[in-house]
């Protein structure tokens, strides 16, 4: 009997525990349905979402990233829906989590990957960064350590993840996905802000002082579930220049037209947001996707397309009853206000910053410098510009080493994808290497590359590319047997 019985635990082992803890579930939605009301099976079924989490996190590292990635690009959306909850420092709780389950599973890893110049300069980057604790411009430590999270570990956390984790062309393919499936949910969300209306967290962010440059002429720039109109704008934009250097790669027809699809959604999702610079993002990574197919006639060509189009909205005023038309016009206005504001801001943090060589320290400028740092003349300059962000933190030494270090990550990228031989590969790695110019050449008009989703997409494709020669020769490799 008792055999029978051990041989029936063992045969129907997954379906005793799915029961056991159904069962479990059940009795604790009840009673906490009974004590607590709606807020108790909530409660419970949270837990249970972070148990199921925690248990296919430490098998797998790879749901972490995951998890983290889909995150990245909901967390404006849940800081205006929980405006009194940090939910911001649970995604720093996904990336540590699985950076712990990482080292748990050590082993399974060759961390030999880990030496190339990606890792090694995002751990430059880290430590000026942490050394600028030692500032003697002084500052408040909390505003250091929150923008030091953006600014130099997220970099430094996320970059090795490619190398130990995701060095398959597989994994790449899901990726890109990934990211097109993420952004044009992004600008159906943002479609809904337009013509259904704003959660009511979003239209309290409004009313707290946000509507003055999200609300133009009585038109909304729309946000999305992004921290503002400039991170979305600027996103799709991005977006747009992967996918269209998809669509013009040597794919199926379905999928050339699948990309174009995707990249006409993300050029409406751009429009909507009003973001002038995403304009300047889309140029100037179109121009490198160009430049780097070596297609020096469809070069050409494009180029001559793009100076049409400059030439139409600079000279013209084609659709200038549109909105969306409008705006994008005013970012070639050498005479805009809003340019004027800007560079008045600008003479004013050179002023300030001529006795600061090494700048005025982390957060001391933008968001954390105004919340805690509001004593300082120079945290209450708006930065207007990732550029010169890092320019007032960093000091002009720091900015060089800055600009430095990303142009020399750009341009090992560059000849990368320049030298990969399998078209499909080197396609994908174009377009990738064209995204991150396109982030940051548009963070000279808004703070891109510091936001989420931007950063996390540009430290992802860096190390994508990075690994792209290895992967080459395995589908070259491939090839070849596949001939012989």
């Amino acid at each position: 009997m008792l055999k029978k019985l051990n041989a029936y635990i063992v045969d129907h082992k997954k379906k005793i525990i799915f029961f056991m803890v159904s069962t479990c579930l059940s009795v604790l939605v009840a009673g906490s349905t009974y004590s607590f009301g709606i807020l108790g099976p909530l409660l419970v079924l949270a837990f249970a979402a972070l148990g199921i989490f925690l248990v296919a996190l430490f098998h797998n590292p790879r749901t972490g990233f995951w998890v983290y990635l889909t995150y990245c690009f909901i967390l404006g959306f849940l800081v205006k829906s929980f405006l009194n909850i940090p939910v911001g420092l649970a995604l720093d709780a996904i990336l540590i989590l699985t950076w712990v389950s990482v080292l748990v599973n050590m082993k399974r890893f060759d961390w030999d990957k880990l030496k190339n110049e990606h890792v090694i300069i995002a751990l430059v980057w880290f430590v000026i960064s942490f050394l600028q604790l030692l500032n003697p411009y002084g500052g408040s430590v909390t505003a250091w350590f929150n923008e030091l999270r953006f600014a130099a570990l997220s970099w430094l956390l996320v970059a090795p993840f490619v190398f130990l984790l995701f060095n398959r062309i597989a994994d790449l393919n899901r990726f890109i996905l990934s990211v097109l499936l993420l952004s044009f949910v992004a600008t159906l969300y943002g479609m809904k802000q337009l013509y259904i209306g704003l959660s009511p967290g979003e239209q309290t962010w409004l009313n707290a002082g946000n509507a003055g440059t999200h609300i133009i002429n009585g038109k909304l720039r729309v946000f999305s579930m992004y921290s503002d109109a400039g991170q979305f704008g600027a996103s799709q934009a991005i977006m747009a220049v992967i996918a269209l250097t998809l669509a013009a790669g040597p794919f199926s027809f379905m999928k050339k037209i699948i990309f174009a699809l995707f990249a006409l959604v993300f050029l409406y999702g751009m429009a909507i947001s009003g973001t002038r610079g995403a304009l300047f993002a889309l140029a100037a990574g179109l121009f490198s996707a160009l430049f780097l197919s070596k297609n020096f006639k469809v070069l050409i060509v494009g180029v001559i397309c793009c100076a049409v189009s400059f030439s139409v909205l600079k000279y013209t005023t084609i659709g200038d009853h549109i909105f969306q038309v409008n705006r994008l016009r005013s970012a070639l206005n050498p005479n805009d206000a809003s340019l004027a504001v800007r560079l008045d801001n600008q003479h004013k943090l050179q002023i300030l910053l001529d006795n600061l060589p090494f700048g005025a320290g982390l957060g001391m400028s933008g968001m954390n410098g105004t919340t805690y740092n509001s004593d300082r003349p120079i945290a209450n300059i708006p930065p207007d510009s990732y550029w010169v962000k890092v320019w007032v933190m960093y000091g002009v030494a720091g900015l060089v080493v800055w600009f430095a270090l990303t142009s020399y990550i750009i341009g090992k990228c560059s000849g990368i994808a320049w030298k990969i031989r399998d078209p499909k590969l080197r396609v994908k790695m174009i377009a990738l290497t064209a995204g991150t110019v396109a982030c940051f050449i548009c963070s000279y008009g808004n703070e891109v590359m510091n936001g989420m989703p931007s950063s996390v997409i540009m430290f992802m494709s860096w190390s994508f590319i990075f690994i792209a020669p290895g992967l080459d020769q395995q589908m070259q490799g491939e090839s070849d047997g596949a001939n012989i």
